[in-house]
This record gives C-alpha cells, structure tokens and sequence, in this order.
C-alpha cells in the first residue's frame, strides 16, 4: 500500500468507488480505502447454487436516470427490465382483493397528504387515529425507509419522492458486481479501514492499522453511522458528527430460498407476507425466472429479526410462507442466504433516513467544515438517498469539487 495520493478516498462502496473513478479518470493520483475485505459496501453480490444474489441493494431505481443502468451497458452487464410486482399479491393469498384495494388507498391517502407537512414533521401525524391500516402503513414504510412510520419526517420522505421515478429494473450478474467492477484499475487496499484524519498539518494524515497515508485532500463516503459512532476520529468536526447523527441508518435485510420445484408460479410473482402487521417479509417467488425465493425485512421486521438471528429470521419467513402457500411448501424452500446489516461493523444498518425536523442535516454533512475533506454516500443526498445512484452520484460530485 502507497503511504501518499492526491486524493484517498475512504470506503469503497457506490460513492466511493464512484469519487475514485472520477478521480483516476481525470490522472490523479488516487487511493481507495475500504474497511471490508471486498468493495461494494451495501451492494454486496454473492453466488449461491451457480446463482449471484444480491444482499444489498439490488435494484436500479429510477432507472431512467440512473447512471448505472448506463455503467452497466458499457460493462457488459445486462440489465433486467421486467416491471417489480410490488403493488400486487399473488393468488390474492391472504390478502383480498378488496383489502388490497383498501390498504392501497390508505397509503395513497398518505402520500397525498405528505405534501402538507405537519408542525411536527411526524409521518404519524398524518394517519388517522383509527386507520386499520396503520400497521400495514408501518411495514411499507419500513420497506421504503427501513424505519416506521412515528421515526419518519415528512419533509425528508417527500423530497425522496419528488426526486424519484416509478421505473425499476435490476442487474442481472448482480448490483453488487456491478458496484465492484466499476473500480477495476483504481488503487484500492481492502481490510484497511481508516481510524483517524489529522488535520492539523497542510497535508492530510490518514492513519490505519497499515500505516498512515498523507494526502492532498480526502473524500469519506462511510455510512452516517459509522461516522456518528466515532470509528473515525476527526478533530473539530463536531458538525459533522452530529449531522450524522440526525440521519440514522434503517434497516432493510433479505433472505433468500433456493425453490426446488416451480410449478406454475411466474417470473418475479410477489406476496405479502400478513399485510395487518409491521412486522412481516416481502416476497419475491422467482426473481429472474431462477428457483429462489427472496424475502425483504425492513423496519419493525428486520429489527425483530436481527435480534433473532439469521436462522430465526428464515424460520419465521418460512412460517409466513407456508402459512400463505400450504405446509408443503416447507419441503421445497431451502434457507441458503440472509443478511442483517445492523450487525455489519463497517456499515451498522441500511439506508438513512433523517429524524423529523432534520432533513436539513444531509446538506451540513454534504459541505463539511475542511475544504480538503469532503463528504459524500447516500446520506449526503437531498433526494436521492437510500439508493446506489444517489450514493455514486454524491461520490462523483465531492470528486469534481476537489477537481475544481
């Protein structure tokens, strides 16, 4: 590992591999430093049966903007445009078509009336005392936000809305690889996480288990609560941190189920596990026509499943599934692969979502106090946060700042 760099940049996930390539591309002398022994951060793609699956974030949403469906093109990774079956349940299995037409007016009426913010800035505030439909309210927005609804601001949400298109597609050899292989000719030293960042001298000190490094300047691209946590010591930052702070991660996990007899089921089918409780998975049968079967726990539910592990999380999945499809669904799914991001060290959650009131703080975090380190990752993003784009847009815009 080099000991100097123009610029490092620190963690190699969407942000920071998308700063690294800015800056290599433009011939500066880079490093890239990141905490894991793989680059990705929360796009991580594994192989599971001859299969790559995707732990993280796995789809490109607002497709039509997004720059990594472009990424993807000229990589030679295609991209899978079958529409996402959210809106629907399979069989109607649980979950009435009336019901659905029912819960789906709730949420409408939500949305609609997130464009008048309440003093409180409380997505709770909107929802009527007596709505039935408030726990299914709850898992939605844990799958959106990955926290429910009485953490949520209104303000926050609704710019991620204004800033979003309803197009999603996926990558088929995985969001994850994809991430990764943007990096591929970049200076990276993996397991190398970063400790501190002196400042008190004209260059930058890095210090690592490795060594220090100096630079010119930096880019952090860590999760907000990495940086909230104080895994990086940055004296007189003390803005920083506590914006940080105020955008905690949510948490949104997966499991995944290799299928081993299909039948009739269609490509990307989808059911909700019990739409009258915040905690429940999200289901897709056989995502990209292959015999898996993949579960989303997001808010409520990843909590309650993070606390019981991975093994007691695919329990209670298989315990919604079987429970919708018939016992002997149980002999045909097979728990293979799950993941639960609060317990990752280097990460510590999902996606950010700011406390009411505090949507303001990803700008405080996006200009930073030190003209020499900036501050970029989905967190930093006034609209695009909790996603891939936003992140790498972010890590592309810190990189052509320090270009000047």
């Amino acid at each position: 590992m080099k000991d100097h760099a123009d610029i490092v940049v620190i963690g190699g996930g969407a942000a920071g591999v998308g700063a690294a390539r800015t800056l290599a591309d433009a011939g500066k002398s880079v490093l890239l430093l990141e905490a894991q022994d793989r680059l990705g951060g929360r796009a991580h793609t594994v192989h599971i049966a001859g299969m790559p699956i995707d732990m993280g974030a796995g789809w490109l949403h607002s497709a039509p903007k997004n720059p990594w469906v472009e990424i993807a093109e000229a990589r030679g990774f295609a991209v899978y445009r079958s529409p996402a079956r959210w809106g629907e349940q399979w069989r109607d299995l649980g979950f009435s078509k009336a019901e659905q037409q029912a819960a789906w007016s709730a949420f409408g009426a939500f949305m609609q009336a997130m464009h008048t913010p309440p003093p409180s800035d409380l997505a709770t505030d909107l929802i009527p005392a007596d709505s039935e439909w408030a726990p299914y309210l709850d898992a939605l927005s844990g799958f959106i936000n990955g926290a429910p609804m009485r953490e949520m601001s209104v303000t926050d949400w609704l710019a991620y809305e204004e800033a979003s298109l309803d197009v999603n597609w996926r990558v088929c050899d995985g969001y994850g690889a994809l991430v990764a292989s943007h990096a591929t000719g970049v200076p990276v030293a993996l397991a190398t996480p970063v400790s501190a960042i002196d400042t008190s001298a004209k260059q930058l000190r890095i210090e690592t288990p490795r060594g220090a490094i100096t630079a010119d300047a930096a880019i952090v691209t860590v999760s907000s609560n990495v940086l909230a946590s104080g895994a990086i010591r940055l004296p007189r930052h003390d803005a920083i941190l506590h914006a940080a702070a105020e955008l905690p991660l949510g948490l949104a996990d997966k499991l995944f189920f290799t299928l081993e007899t299909q039948g009739d089921i269609p490509d990307n089918a989808h059911i909700l596990g019990h739409p009258r409780s915040a905690i429940t998975g999200t289901y897709t049968l056989r995502p990209f026509g292959r015999p898996v079967v993949e579960c989303m726990l997001g808010g409520e539910g990843a909590r309650a499943m993070e606390k019981e592990g991975l093994n007691g999380a695919a329990e209670f999945a298989l315990g919604e599934l079987t429970g919708l499809l018939g016992s002997e669904w149980r002999k045909r799914l097979r728990f293979v692969a799950g993941s639960a991001w609060g317990r990752e060290t280097h990460v510590l959650g999902g996606y950010s979502q700011a406390r009411p009131g505090q949507h303001g703080a990803r700008a405080v975090l996006r200009e930073g106090v030190d003209p020499r380190i900036r501050f970029a990752g989905e967190a930093t993003s006034d609209g695009e946060f909790s996603t891939a784009h936003g992140a790498y847009n972010t890590g592309v815009a810190a990189a052509k700042a320090l270009l000047g």
